[in-house]
């Protein structure tokens, strides 16, 4: 078998690791004591709350998926550069999506008590218990991505008789199914949790006195069902449309070198084969770095944290540079439609990849150094809550503008770095370098959630003071892991965009997106519009269903006597069907949007389409971590008060007019940090993957994907040829032209010029 085959092979083994490592930590954690009678049937409400969430969710999306696989397989029916089984890939991917984000929740239901029970002993077993159930989330994401799409390309190259471009076009169908199915999560999940946060917060601490984790408050299980819903699959799928998605691209663009690498003798497909492997040898890296996540008891959760998680990025770096040494040539040259000709080295790529996660680590580092909890930015923020709402929310707006600055220039000097170094594949290639650890970045995110689940459990519970402390430092660590992973989310976003974008040119036969063609431009400004409008709906969606939970919240105390006293059980069950509802109902329209919008401009013009693409893409990231940042900020501000803080001398907590204004702002961003900031990174890839997917379908004869071309009727040449275009026939060449212009109008398009080489 050659060295080929076996990598192909391995791809898919490499997932069935992941997924048989989770099946063991997942077994562990079930294994682990639940504690109280209490404690059990508080954990049980919280995961029957999930649970029929998930399930009316994926009974919609059910339908959604087999329309949109119908017509997939409609349209491709016959075609030389696809097949009716992109279809097959779509549903395959929304499948595995939907599983991991199942997996994952399932198994954070039961972590939660578990770990509120660890932490009646000590801070090191609560740790571990939290992050074990965060590990399983991130296992199963990586093991069902690869075992998804490397299974399947090893059917489709093995089986069928289709060349390497037609298998890949039809592998982006997964992509497209993970990406819809993480949007609808992330919006659905979002606005669950947010409705159900906003509303126990509001109606607990400001108008009832109580906390929101406090029993006798009726929207509590709602809210730590939609820590579950929102920030464990919701998250899981997010990062599981990026991981995918980022390997796609790179694949895409790599078939290009294939024909070069054949005449030199080497790995014909291992510009293809070589994301698959960084992805898989990432998945043994991310089980050895779980190993070195531990705490002692007084010691900070945080430490050990970024021990395993960023020892595994180290230790990716130095795996990746064997890995590209032993597929790629030292150095070969590619002409490619889009770059023309450029010389890549194995060096070369090897510097993208440590590009890409030095760049995921940066943007991490920054986005903690903004949400922190003991850093100057959330220290402003609570010290402007001193004085009232209102400059409590203009702090937390100024922090999250601020905060897109040095992330936004990490991006810029990761991605003019990468192209560098190599080309466009470089930029993908850093996008899968970014994302190469996933198992490990996305277990320490969902920690977060799952430790904010174990302090509520504890509340409930009336467990001692000093269980609630220690669950408390898991969740205080945990809203900056939390902030973290979606800067990773942010920045993987971007790239992975960029390199979707680089896709869609190439299979849709674009070489220049000229901004300076009014069609292009009115493209460009409708992209940046979309982030705004999908924004807006997310948050009025959020608002809606907050109002709806204040107002049963409300009528509970009103009408359940001994409530308040605390003599009386609460209606949970009706604030979960409000959330639950509502979430189902409002997470529609965005979805339709992010849909109608990129199809119905790429059937109307293609460099729309691409100018689109660079509007959403730019507007989007900014848009993205600045309602992160600020939401993070905001909630660590109320947490900085809450925990007791002196500001100027004066002592602060709880019930204190300062804590008022920290709950107003810290209710103003939870929808930005968990409902529509990180739908934004699904939203921007979402559009670029499908573009990507009918790219085949828009792309027409004009520029075909090698050799010469043609544009409005006029001859014209690939880069790297000796025969170039002249410079004062551009006007004839202006794209989007073509249909204005007549025989007469065509001058002599092509003269040989004597380049000099």
């Amino acid at each position: 078998m050659e060295t080929q085959q076996i990598l192909a092979f391995l791809v898919p083994a490499a997932g069935i690791v992941a997924l048989a490592y989770a099946f063991l930590r997942a077994r562990w954690v079930i294994k682990q004591d639940v504690g109280t009678e209490l404690m059990a049937e508080i954990a049980e409400n919280i995961a029957e709350g999930a649970r029929a969430f998930l399930k009316r969710e994926y009974r919609v999306l059910f339908v959604f998926v087999a329309s949109v696989a119908a017509l997939l397989a409609l349209v491709n029916i016959g075609r030389a550069d696809s097949s009716w089984m992109i279809a097959v890939s779509f549903v395959t991917g929304a499948f595995c999506s939907g599983l991991a984000g199942n997996i994952g929740m399932r198994v954070a239901t039961k972590a939660n008590v578990r770990t509120t029970h660890a932490a009646r002993t000590g801070l090191g077993p609560a740790l571990n218990v939290a992050f074990s159930g965060g590990l399983v989330m991130g296992l199963a994401v990586v093991g069902l991505g690869l075992l998804g799409l490397g299974g399947l390309f090893l059917i489709y190259d093995g089986v069928t008789d289709w060349d390497i471009t037609k298998v890949i076009n039809v592998l982006t169908g997964f992509s497209l199914g993970a990406s819809s199915i993480a949007l609808f999560a992330r919006v659905g999940g979002g606005i669950y949790t947010k409705a159900a946060d906003v509303g126990a917060d509001l109606a607990g601490k400001v108008y009832e006195g109580i906390p929101e984790d406090d029993p006798r408050n009726p929207a509590t299980i709602a809210d730590n069902v939609g820590d579950n819903v929102g920030d464990v699959a919701g998250m899981g799928a997010d990062l599981f449309e990026s991981y995918v998605g980022s390997i796609i691209a790179t694949m895409v663009l790599g078939a290009a070198f294939m024909g070069t690498l054949g005449e030199m003798g080497a790995m014909e497909l291992g510009p293809v084969l070589l994301p698959l492997v960084i992805a898989a040898v990432g998945i043994l890296v991310s089980i050895a770095g779980s190993f070195f996540v531990k705490v002692k008891e007084g010691g900070d959760p945080q430490k050990g944290l970024n021990i395993g998680e960023f020892g595994a990025t180290g230790l990716m770096a130095v795996l990746s540079f064997f890995i590209i040494a032993g597929m790629m040539p030292g150095e070969f040259t590619v002409t490619t439609p889009i770059i023309g000709e450029f010389t890549y080295t194995a060096n070369g790529i090897f510097l993208a990849v440590l590009i890409g996660l030095a760049a995921g680590t940066l943007i991490g580092l920054i986005t903690e150094y903004y949400t922190s909890l003991h850093g100057r930015p959330v220290t402003g923020i609570a010290r402007q809550s001193v004085t009232g709402s209102a400059t409590n929310i203009i702090a937390g707006l100024g922090v999250g503008m601020y905060s897109t600055g040095l992330p936004t220039i990490v991006l810029v000097l990761a991605i003019i770095g990468s192209y560098t170094f190599a080309g466009l594949y470089g930029i993908a290639i850093a996008a899968l370098g970014m994302l190469s650890v996933t198992g490990i970045q996305l277990a320490v995110d969902a920690y977060g959630p799952i430790s904010d689940n174990a302090g509520g459990i504890a509340e409930m519970a009336k467990l001692p003071p000093e269980v609630r402390q220690r669950t408390d430092q898991l969740d205080a660590v945990g809203n900056t892991t939390a902030a973290i992973g979606k800067g990773f989310a942010i920045g993987s976003a971007a790239l992975t965009a960029l390199a979707l974008f680089a896709a869609f040119m190439q299979q849709a036969h674009i070489e220049t997106i000229n901004v300076a063609n009014p069609t292009i431009l009115a493209g460009v400004l409708l992209g940046a519009m979309l982030p705004f409008v999908f924004s807006a709906m997310a948050m009025a969606a959020v608002g809606r269903a907050a109002g709806e939970m204040i107002k049963e919240v409300g009528r509970q105390f009103r009408e359940i006597p001994g409530l308040r006293e605390g003599t009386a059980k609460a209606e949970y069950a009706k604030c979960v069907d409000i959330s639950t509802a509502a979430a189902i109902r409002e997470m529609i329209a965005p979805g339709l949007l992010a849909f109608i919008v990129p199809i119905g401009i790429g059937f109307i013009d293609k460099h729309m389409l691409g100018g689109l693409l660079v509007g959403v893409t730019v507007s989007g990231v900014l848009m993205a971590i600045f309602q992160a940042n600020a939401g993070g900020a905001w909630d660590n501000a109320k947490k900085l008060i809450e925990g007791g803080v002196t500001l100027d001398g004066v002592a602060y907590g709880k019930g204190s007019d300062v804590h008022t204004a920290a709950v107003v702002g810290d209710t103003v961003g939870d929808p930005l940090k968990d409902t529509s900031g990180p739908s934004l990174n699904i939203l921007i890839k979402l559009i670029a993957v499908i573009a990507l997917v009918i790219a085949p379908l828009i792309a027409g004869s004009d520029v075909p994907a090698s050799g010469v071309g043609n544009i409005g009727g006029t001859e014209m040449v690939r880069p790297g040829s000796d025969d170039v275009l002249v410079p004062e026939l551009a006007p004839v060449m202006a794209e989007g032209n073509d249909a204005d212009a007549t025989e007469e109008d065509q001058l002599p398009s092509r003269q040989h010029v004597d380049t000099g080489e």
